[in-house]
Formats: structure tokens, C-alpha cells, sequence
């Protein structure tokens, strides 16, 4: 069953077409062979980056759509555990089932983005669901039934970082608007939490934490794509350094219909229900 997406957001959109958005000489979101090879590389990696995936004229708008509203953000400075979850007393402070790491960012929501930006258009795309239902392995995807948790676009100034964590979904789909000078890089090392065996793995998550455990990095470019399984693979962005902004945008869908993000998390995550 396909997300309804009520009448004002369809007339908002119409238009921009979904070929106004992306590069779709380079990526033919209907091509089996596209939807195959994207799916085998993340079921094997975990992580699959399509650079060059918004075209140049929708990367500038949405450049300047975010810069434009960075003062109406919501910033977070925050300590947590890499499992985002309360700290377990049994536990040391120092043990890597509690031990705190930061994160800070500001935050754009859904109701703050306009209805005629590009991520709206790509976000409530039919052939761009369909996409992701191919390779992410999903029946269908859903909007959140909130105004605020669908669509988001984080900042990174200098000095902001988001801590090592693993996530909650089981996938996550994000735009990398604008880079930094420096910093702001996406480190990950897979397949350390979760397993049957060591659900938890600590000796892996503490060997990480104390910089003792090689990690991988994505070399992303403004305008790409990236899809990451994050629920088992721990990852961090490094801190910004200068004085231009990281943005990224988040686009965020639910497997079932009708889900909204808890009030007690949104005003964590946005200071507002």
C-alpha cells in the first residue's frame, strides 16, 4: 500500500518533476539492473554512496534553501552511550556499555522545509519509493504521521560532530548537501552489534572507542545519495573544522503506515512537538 500524500503537497510539487531532481541520465531509478546492482553492494557492504545523484541546479537550490533558514534551526548538545539507549547501573561509567561520547547539530523539519524544495518532490516520488522498496528489501514506505519527522536537514558548524552510535531503524537515507572545509567525515566499522552470538560486543565497541580499531570512511561528494544499514555498523561524523557548514538532509520513512515519532523524542530532537 503507497503513502496517500494529501492534495496540497501533490500541487506543491507538480511543478518539479522527479528528472528536474536527480541525474537521471546517471541513474535510472526504473532499471532493474540498477535497482540489482545497488541491492547486491549494500546487502554485501552495508552501505551503498550514488555520487552525482542530484543534479548540479537542484544541489545550488537546495544549498541556498538551507543556508537561507539555518537561523530557524534547532541545536542539540548532547552526551549519550554508542547504543542510544539509558546507561545500565551493573555497569562502570568507563565501560563501553555506558561510556559517553557527543554529539551536537542543529535540525530543520519537515514543516520547515518549503513545499516546492526538491527534497520534497524526491521524497514523496512514487518511482523514487519504488527504488528504495528494491533495494532496501521493503514493501512499501510510509511518511511519518507527524509534521516534523519525515524530512530534515542537519547542520554542522565548526566543532559539531555527531558521536559514535549505532541506530535505532534499520536504515537510513541521506543527502550530503554541502561539505565542509575540513572534518565532517562519516567513519563506520561494520557488523558489531547484533549478532546472535554478542548481541552487545563490547571488547569490539570498546576497541573502537579507544581508537585501537581500524574504521572505514566514505568519500562522499555534495549531491550524492548514500544508503547505510546502521543498525549493526557503529559510526560517528568527525568534528567540522572551518567556516563553511556541513549540510545533510535526511530522508526518513517507516515500513508500516501511520507512525510518529514519540513526543518525548521530538522534543529531544527539535525542542517542539
Amino acid at each position: 500500500m503507497s503513502v496517500q500524500i494529501p492534495t496540497d503537497k501533490r500541487a506543491a510539487t507538480k511543478a518539479v518533476t522527479l528528472a528536474d531532481v536527480i541525474n537521471t541520465d546517471r541513474w535510472n531509478l526504473s532499471d532493474a539492473d540498477v535497482q540489482m546492482r545497488c541491492k547486491a553492494q549494500l546487502d554485501q557492504q552495508g552501505v551503498i554512496v550514488l555520487p552525482n545523484f542530484l543534479r548540479k541546479k537542484t544541489l545550488q537550490a537546495l544549498q541556498q534553501e538551507a543556508l537561507a533558514r539555518q537561523s530557524d534551526a534547532y541545536y542539540t548538545n548532547a552526551t549519550h552511550n554508542v547504543y542510544l539507549s539509558p546507561n545500565d547501573d551493573a555497569f562502570s561509567p568507563e565501560h563501553p556499555r555506558n561510556r559517553q561520547v557527543n554529539s551536537s547539530k542543529g535540525c530543520i523539519t519537515t514543516d520547515q522545509i518549503p513545499e516546492h524544495s526538491p527534497l520534497k518532490t524526491l521524497y514523496y516520488s512514487e518511482p523514487f519509493k519504488r527504488f528504495l522498496c528494491q533495494v532496501l528489501g521493503e514493501q512499501a514506505l510510509h511518511e511519518y504521521a507527524d509534521d516534523l519527522s519525515s524530512i530534515n536537514v542537519h547542520y554542522a558548524s565548526h566543532g559539531q560532530e555527531l558521536g559514535w552510535h549505532f541506530d535505532n531503524s534499520s536504515f537510513a537515507i541521506t543527502l550530503l548537501i554541502q561539505k565542509p572545509q575540513a572534518g565532517g567525515t562519516f567513519e563506520y566499522v561494520e557488523h558489531l552489534h547484533g549478532n546472535a552470538s554478542d548481541a552487545w560486543n563490547f571488547e569490539g565497541v570498546e576497541s573502537v572507542l579507544d581508537g585501537s580499531q581500524a574504521v572505514k570512511s566514505l568519500n562522499m561528494i555534495p549531491g550524492s545519495l548514500v544508503l547505510f544499514r546502521g543498525k549493526n555498523a557503529m559510526h560517528r561524523v568527525t568534528p567540522t573544522v572551518g567556516e563553511t557548514t556541513r549540510l545533510l538532509a535526511v530522508l526518513a520513512y517507516n515500513s508500516e503506515p501511520g507512525i510518529a515519532l514519540s513526543e518525548s523524542a521530538r522534543q529531544t530532537f527539535y525542542g517542539r512537538l
